[in-house]
């Protein structure tokens, strides 16, 4: 058995006129990165994985520098892909958000299914455990989409936005124990010790 500490980026530049896989952490979300550095799991990282977004690659570089390792970049580890639309403003991005939640088996407006993006997160993470070769605890920077399909899937959930990661611009993580029956320990708590607003 072995813990993985699974971490949504934190608070992001957001830009219509830059790709969302190119949008980087803002201040906030570096401050927010950096004060997860005091969790009390952090020591026990041994390997550091990512995504190839680029908030993501920010968020893992900030954890794995501090633990003296370079992140590892994982392409399966990236958001639903959501290319197809690029950006949304707020209200509508909740819109369709709600509907890919809704309606795993289908493609909104031709975004990656929820059913899709949950086989490839819980195979790349499958993938990861198996293959590590490092004696501690694993940290994986990912998003906030697949990580709430990944965490359906460990609690026997169906895929559902009631379990969706706090409003709370990003930057939460749950803990997985890794073994033969894989399990969440928590739900997604706040990566800075702050709690999400109710």
């Amino acid at each position: 058995m072995r813990s993985i500490y699974f971490i949504s980026h934190p608070d992001v530049v957001i830009s219509p006129l830059v790709p969302i896989t190119h949008w980087p952490l803002s201040e906030r979300g570096r401050a927010r990165m950096a004060a997860a550095l005091s969790q009390p799991w952090v020591p026990g990282i041994s390997a550091v994985y990512c995504s190839t977004e680029q908030k993501a690659i920010d968020g893992a570089q900030i954890l794995a520098e501090h633990r003296g390792l370079a992140p590892t970049q994982v392409a399966a580890l990236g958001e639903n892909d959501r290319s197809s639309t690029g950006y949304l403003p707020l209200a509508e991005f909740e819109t369709v958000a709600d509907a890919f939640f809704a309606q795993p088996g289908q493609s909104v407006r031709g975004w990656e299914t929820a059913a899709h993006a949950q086989a490839r997160i819980v195979a790349a993470v499958a993938s990861i455990a198996e293959a590590d070769t490092s004696a501690g605890a694993l940290g994986i920077v990912s998003h906030g989409a697949v990580g709430t399909l990944l965490y359906c899937h460990l609690t026997g959930q169906p895929i559902s936005r009631r379990w969706d990661q706090p409003a709370n611009g990003g930057g939460n993580y749950f803990t997985v124990q890794w073994g033969p029956q894989p399990q969440a320990l928590s739900w997604w708590l706040p990566i800075d010790g702050v709690a999400p607003a109710p």
